[in-house]
């Protein structure tokens, strides 16, 4: 959520507030002392093995979509692989455990706590006596208070991506000790876990200009198990060494080198010897088990269960054809002896690798715009819920992985996590009856008269594409990664600003921030376009001569097909209650910036990436939008332009107590509310695929732990799997 959160802020012309009264949830009672935060719904799946079992040296070669732009987490084009650098090479006072929630990390903290509450919050940092950085100076009071500068907001000259916490720090001084820290907050700050996470030196933080530019392309001074060694912009390689200065346990391996890679290309890429870990879509993962398992050919392999003919044009295509070549499967035979021969060759050599599977911390969500239109009525935006069945979209995405296929049920958190309960019941389930009946009681009537509109309507844009009243959609049978955009993930996105904090797509509060590289394909399809059923027709509804009909926007982009099923199984779930679709693809490039940010669409999927704190990462998720100084309204990461006073101030009231278990209930009950408004609609969490050798342990799909890259490597020979991968 502010990723990773430097948010978009986006003009609009007016915004639906939701009323009080609207707003009653009678499950808020469940938002008791009771823990209903559960366990994650899938585990991590890295290959765990006692460091006893872990080879010495060795070259781990990870892919990445890029080469960052920069190396600095806090400026606004950060990505997931700033994020990945800066995980082995710099301090984290705390890191994400596997359910999701912050831990002290011991190699750079002996403890942490709040000594004093009154007159003023004071913590008390009490550091690892060996903490170092490469240079040889102690990690000290000097560095976290230049990052406090740097970030609280006050000096403009640095271009910060985030503030969130740091604007809440009085003053930092040392403690009784060099290794003390003592942190004096001028308004109280529950999240205070969330901060100096990374850490980096004075000297990047220093000044505005050591800020701006010096982390950018380098890291001189780092202090992690590994060192920012080498960057190789022009072949697309970072090399990362171990840090001769490192306390901790050493690091197994003799270097990771951080490969750019396409994700599209990283299968080709494994099958070459060229990666040996990398996040991959379904069709690649497919491909991998399909190996394991003997398939051959590409009528075996690519098709999965699809006709010969899809399978021959989809070769076709990927081997060089032009797509009207590949259409005539019959004029491409000439190539398919050389795809089927590239195909065994690759499949042979796809057999050194397995699919490690979880969960990602991030989940999809339907979007529904409540500025203007048929859903500023929020009547229309419940009914367009209510028509919605979360359990069948979850399983057609999920179960073909073999993943647990369970609807998520909290904005705020996942499963696993202190703040998460499943509020959807604010909301209500899958209900035809009731979202028809909302829909009549805002004035949405069946076979109503419309009016003869003009055909060039405005449906999301100059450069969309429309397909039209759309209900269909390649089925979803294959499953997979939705391929939907993330936000935070696109590091071009405008209009980012010092309160947000999802500029670089890393996710809030530093818990992988990830992201924020694209966890998964960067663009999708949008469905392909067929008739409306027969009783469609009969069935639209009207009002005041027009016919209710929301734009469903989507992106394009290469590996993103599952994303056909899931917007057109939304689009017949509409359908049956009278309310039609109009599908419109745009680029990748376009869909955030020209779209989302600018609210031109009704509906819309993107996601979002869980934080381990809400109640700092989420708020400018769900705020209510405000006037801006020339008059228009300022909608923070706020997309949906849904928001409410009650959720304000439910979250205001999170963020200033220093009660955990009062947190927890004012951010559930914030939940609820939010589920109420019916602005988003969370649908599932996204599935997490990574192919990784056979022999690389400790790595994989890391689910919501922070990766520890000291003890990743390849396995001894003879060596078998454990399950205790922190043993010495």
């Amino acid at each position: 959520m502010s990723h990773d959160g430097v948010g978009l802020r986006a003009v609009m012309r007016s915004v639906a507030y939701l009323t009080a009264g609207a707003l009653a949830v009678p499950s808020l009672a469940a938002c008791g002392a009771e823990d209903q935060a559960g366990k994650p719904l899938a585990a991590q799946d890295i290959a765990p093995a006692a460091r006893a079992q872990v080879a010495e040296g060795g070259t781990l070669r990870w892919a990445v979509d890029a080469v960052p732009e920069t190396f600095n987490t806090f400026q606004s084009d950060a990505d997931a692989a700033t994020t990945r650098v800066a995980q082995a090479v710099l301090p984290s006072m705390y890191r994400l455990d596997a359910n999701g929630r912050p831990a002290r990390n011991p190699d750079y903290l002996e403890s942490a706590e709040v000594v004093e509450t009154e007159p003023r919050q004071v913590v008390l940092y009490k550091l690892n006596q060996q903490a170092v950085w490469s240079d040889g100076r102690e990690i000290g009071a000097a560095d976290f208070a230049a990052q406090w500068r740097a970030l609280s907001g006050k000096d403009s000259a640095y271009w910060t991506a985030r503030n969130a916490g740091y604007d809440r720090i009085a003053k930092i001084e040392r403690g009784a000790n060099d290794l003390e820290v003592r942190v004096t907050f001028a308004r109280s700050y529950a999240d205070w876990q969330s901060l100096f996470s990374p850490l980096y030196p004075k000297d990047v933080m220093g000044t505005p200009d050591s800020f701006n530019d010096g982390a950018r392309r380098k890291l001189k001074v780092t202090a992690g198990p590994f060192a920012l060694t080498s960057v190789d912009r022009e072949n697309g390689r970072i090399r990362l060494t171990p840090n001769p200065r490192w306390w901790g346990r050493p690091a197994k391996l003799s270097e990771i080198v951080l490969t750019a890679v396409k994700r599209d290309q990283r299968a080709a890429a494994l099958a070459a010897g060229q990666i040996d870990l990398a996040e991959i879509d379904p069709a690649a993962a497919q491909r991998i088990d399909g190996a394991a398992q003997g398939g051959a050919g590409p009528l075996a392999g690519p098709g999965g269960g699809r006709t010969a003919a899809k399978a021959l044009r989809s070769w076709a295509l990927a081997y060089g054809s032009d797509e009207e070549a590949a259409d005539d499967e019959l004029h491409a035979r000439r190539k398919l002896r050389q795809a089927i021969a590239t195909w065994e060759r690759q499949q042979k050599a796809l057999r050194d690798y397995e699919v490690r599977k979880s969960l990602e911390p991030a989940y999809t969500q339907l979007a529904l715009n409540g500025a203007d239109g048929p859903l500023a009525d929020e009547r229309v935006r419940r009914a367009v819920a209510r028509a919605l069945d979360r359990e069948e979209l979850v399983e057609a995405v999920l179960e073909p992985l073999g993943l647990p296929a369970v609807p998520v049920g909290s904005h705020l958190a996942l499963s696993g996590q202190e703040v998460y309960a499943d509020n959807s019941g604010a909301l209500g389930g899958q209900d035809t009856k009731e979202a028809q009946a909302l829909l009549a009681d805002a004035g949405w009537v069946p076979g109503g008269p419309v009016k003869e509109a003009e055909k060039a309507e405005k449906a999301a844009g100059s450069r969309g594409e429309k397909s039209g009243s759309d209900t269909g959609g390649e089925d979803a049978s294959e499953g997979g990664d939705d391929g939907t955009y993330i936000v935070g993930e696109d590091d071009k996105a405008p209009g980012r600003s010092d309160r947000d904090d999802d500029d670089h797509g890393r996710q809030l509060a530093q818990d992988g921030k990830q992201s924020v590289n694209r966890n998964g394909a960067p663009g999708a399809y949008a469905p392909r376009g067929t008739a409306a059923p027969a009783g469609a027709a009969r069935g639209a509804l009207a009002k005041d001569g027009k016919a209710l009909t929301l734009r469903f926007v989507l992106p394009t982009g290469a590996g993103s097909e599952p994303l056909h099923a899931v917007a057109g199984r939304i689009a017949r779930m509409l359908d049956t209650v009278g309310i039609r679709t109009e599908l419109t693809k745009v680029s990748d490039e376009s869909y955030f910036k020209d779209h989302i940010a600018s609210g031109e669409y009704d509906l819309a999927l993107y996601s979002w990436p869980a934080s381990a704190f809400p109640a700092t990462d989420a708020r400018p998720i769900y705020a209510k939008p405000v006037p801006a100084a020339d008059g228009s309204l300022s909608v923070e990461q706020n997309y949906t332009r849904v928001g409410t006073d009650q959720v304000d101030q439910l979250f205001d009231q999170a963020i200033s107590t220093l009660d955990e278990e009062e947190e927890r209930s004012l951010l559930r009950k914030a939940d609820a509310r939010i589920w109420a408004a019916a602005g988003s609609i969370p649908l599932y969490q996204r599935p997490q695929l990574t192919a990784a050798k056979k022999n690389v342990v400790n790595a994989g799909a890391f689910g919501f732990q922070t990766p520890v890259y000291e003890d990743m490597g390849f396995l001894k020979k003879g060596a078998r799997i454990s399950a205790s991968p922190s043993e010495k």
